[in-house]
């Protein structure tokens, strides 16, 4: 009797995980990666993902988080009804000369998994921007990443060296 109920339990377990809703079954994303491209060092910068609810019933966002202290979203605070968009506001501070690539989480109420959306972009220096403008100003965009076929790195930025070690 015990096996029984034991085997009942985790058959219930088991498609009670698999019938999950997943994020996507409810809301839409207009972007699920946003690129800032080239930005001025500590001019911090924002974008407001547009969310869409899909479903029938309201959906109601529980929380938002960063990977980082770096970036900051906004809470939702009313829920999204259906047909309906929301805004979720991200700021990154850009204080760090890098190229960056930041997670979002969206976490849905019923939904276990949150939802990830990315920022990317690269912090320059004020120098350096002045610079990248200028070119792309007469023409020389040699330093766009997206059509940036040198192999030379496109800031200041130190390269790691690669070795190989041999056994």
């Amino acid at each position: 009797m015990k096996k029984i109920l034991l085997l009942a339990t985790a058959f219930a377990i088991t498609f009670g995980t698999f019938a999950q809703t997943k994020a996507d079954e409810v809301i839409k994303l207009n972007v699920e990666k946003y690129d800032f491209g080239k930005i001025v060092q500590n001019s911090p910068v924002t974008y407001s993902f547009e969310i869409k609810n899909i479903s029938d019933k309201p959906v109601v966002v529980e929380n938002t988080w960063a990977s980082c202290g770096c970036t900051t979203p906004d809470k939702i605070t009313d829920p999204i009804l259906p047909g309906k968009t929301a805004l979720l506001k991200v700021q990154y501070n850009a204080a760090a000369v890098a190229p960056f690539t930041k997670d979002v989480y969206i976490k849905l109420a019923g939904i276990e998994a949150p939802k990830t959306v990315q920022i990317t972009g690269e912090v320059l220096t004020q120098e350096a921007y002045d610079a990248y403008k200028k070119d792309k100003k007469s023409g020389n965009d040699n330093n766009a990443a997206k059509t940036n076929t040198d192999s030379k790195p496109t800031t200041n930025t130190p390269q790691p060296k690669l070795t190989t070690v041999k056994n």
